[in-house]
């Protein structure tokens, strides 16, 4: 399993170690979704599947530990915990809880790195078929080679129409954010301006593949967090 495989889930309700952690590692070539405490990460996990959980334990509301034993009753993802309590006790619970490992704070992103790399690698790892073609009503996109066919007629994408349906298509079914959309797209930061450049490029490109782009049935907006490429 590749980091361009991975879609981690980054659940810790501290706004700013959110952004750098998920800024860290889409640059070393992860997928990330963030969650800002136990309630959103609950409702995440309820529609996506998550290749590892990187989750704070001191959270307001439902702490880490709780959440983290509640998820070993459902599913197997790993998870790894971050916390400010060192101590060995701690670390005890935290892995007794169900955690596939445990780092105390502060830490290196790069320790960080080098954790997850080391979970995954421990992963079974299950081929999954990607198909070559994904269906648009009318519309047959190449998953190979990033292109889109009306029948036997290509339709003209620009490059950055490209880079997003490449993107979108690779977590279809999924919702992606703007934060990630951006950051994938060089869209030069997590800002006003940046979004509303990605939701201009949305609309045009609605506008090649939808039938209705008022009445979106394939390029859905997400609301809260973005946008989600449904296929037949």
């Amino acid at each position: 399993m590749t980091a361009t495989d991975c879609h981690l889930l980054i659940v810790d309700d501290d706004e700013r170690i959110r952004a750098l952690l998920g800024r860290f590692l889409r640059k070393n070539g992860y997928m990330i979704t963030m969650a800002r405490d136990a309630a959103q990460a609950r409702r995440l996990l309820a529609g996506l599947d998550f290749d590892l959980i990187v989750m704070d334990v001191m959270m307001p509301g439902e702490d880490g530990l709780s959440l983290t034993r509640d998820l070993r009753t459902r599913i197997d993802t790993p998870i790894l915990l971050l916390t400010a309590k060192g101590e060995t006790e701690d670390r005890i619970s935290g892995l007794e809880s169900g955690a596939d490992d445990y780092l105390p704070k502060p830490f290196e992103p790069r320790e960080l790195l080098l954790r997850i790399n080391a979970i995954l690698r421990r992963v079974p790892v299950v081929e999954v078929a990607q198909p070559k073609y994904l269906t648009l009503g009318a519309l047959r996109y190449d998953t190979d080679k990033g292109e889109l066919w009306n029948g036997d007629a290509p339709l003209r994408l620009t490059g950055t129409e490209t880079a997003l349906l490449r993107r979108l298509a690779a977590s279809r079914g999924q919702p992606v954010s703007r934060a990630d959309l951006i950051d994938d797209l060089g869209r030069g930061g997590e800002d006003e301006n940046g979004e509303r450049a990605i939701d201009v490029q949305i609309t045009r490109l609605r506008r090649k593949i939808e039938p209705d782009p008022r009445e979106p049935r394939f390029l859905q907006t997400v609301r809260g967090t973005g946008y989600m490429l449904v296929v037949d």
